[in-house]
């Protein structure tokens, strides 16, 4: 069943002034006026994680009804936004709230001690179309961006291009360079664009491995490591894709984009994907390319090959195809005739 995570985004509604509204806020939570205004500071942010619909439903509208305006997203996309959330308050209502009949200020909660930070503070804009990542660099810290990827950046940045991959990440249709960007003298910020149109996506790594197909690296802290790996004449070849992945491990944060949006998937024993549609996977789940039928489906049914995942991990998928994006175009483009 889909779980949910209620947001608050640190507006308040027109009707509403600020002062009463985080002081409700406060009464409602059951913390300090001070304390809500730091919490107000630090949103977009979530109150509470993995609900069901109904309270999810039954949490907005209490904030609502003091003026605060909130969201409510499906848990596997809040995901993404856990770097910009800095604490996260666990709240259960009553039996009154759940019947919808309390006031608002009848949902108590007791706030959580704030999770540690990990990574750089970011925040992802244009999802799901053209995602664009801002990522805020503390002084003497380093960020490596995919080469032509950045697209802003403060003047306090310095910026230098290292020969990375060799061979390898020029056959995975990737630059060979990478760029590192390193906020000298103070903090600063960098914004980043990804060169397909899509969704912008951020992992952070505690000594894990992601791999991700061909042009998906987008970004990542000094201490990810990125480098290729060889897939394999059989597996490369026959999948339609590159015969090199790209490896990212270590700890730190990692962005990559997909071609159109990108859905997570919990592997706990076997999963297919066509080839087309991967945009990668964690270390631990072995992979096959194979036909998805026999071999008339494979010449005339449009399908081709895919890929079967065994074992527990994820795997991140795409919704579109460049592939098939061609295909469709195939029979629009202008064609010259003779003309007799």
């Amino acid at each position: 069943m889909e779980t949910y995570t209620v947001n608050i985004t640190g507006e308040i509604s027109e009707y509403q002034q600020r002062d009463e509204a985080i002081a409700a806020f406060a009464k409602l939570f059951s913390i300090s006026p001070a304390q809500a205004e730091k919490t107000f500071e630090k949103a977009p942010i979530a109150i509470k994680k993995n609900v069901d619909l109904e309270t999810a439903d039954k949490f907005k509208e209490a904030l609502i009804g003091i003026g605060v305006e909130c969201i409510a997203i499906a848990s596997s996309r809040a995901e993404d936004l856990a770097a910009t959330q800095a604490s996260v308050y666990s709240a259960e209502p009553d039996v009154s709230v759940q019947n919808n009949t309390s006031e608002p200020d009848a949902l108590a909660a007791t706030p959580m001690q704030e999770d540690e930070f990990k990574g750089f503070e970011f925040t992802i804009e244009g999802d799901p179309d053209y995602g664009f990542v801002t990522v805020q660099l503390p002084a003497d810290k380093t960020i490596k961006v995919e080469a032509s990827a950045m697209a802003t950046m403060d003047t306090n940045l310095n910026m230098k291009t290292k020969f990375k991959g060799g061979i390898g990440r020029m056959m995975t249709g990737e630059s060979l360079f990478i760029n590192e960007f390193t906020a000298e003298g103070g903090s600063g910020e960098i914004g980043i664009a990804p060169g397909a149109p899509g969704d912008l996506s951020h992992q952070y790594l505690d000594n894990q491995t992601i791999f991700l197909q061909n042009s998906a690296f987008v970004a990542c802290s000094e201490d990810v490591i990125v480098e290729t790996k060889w897939q394999g004449l059989t597996k490369g070849f026959f999948s339609g894709e590159s015969l090199f992945l790209i490896r990212c491990s270590g700890v730190g944060d990692l962005w990559f984009n997909t071609y159109g949006a990108i859905i997570e998937i919990d592997v706990t024993e076997d999963y297919v994907v066509d080839t087309g549609n991967i945009v990668g996977f964690t270390e631990g789940l072995d992979y096959k390319i194979t036909k998805v039928g026999g071999y008339k489906s494979l010449f005339f049914s449009g399908e081709g090959f895919v890929c079967r995942f065994s074992g527990q991990g994820k795997v991140w998928i795409q919704t579109r195809g460049v592939d098939a994006l061609v295909g469709w175009a195939h029979w629009f483009r202008p064609v010259k005739t003779n003309n007799s």
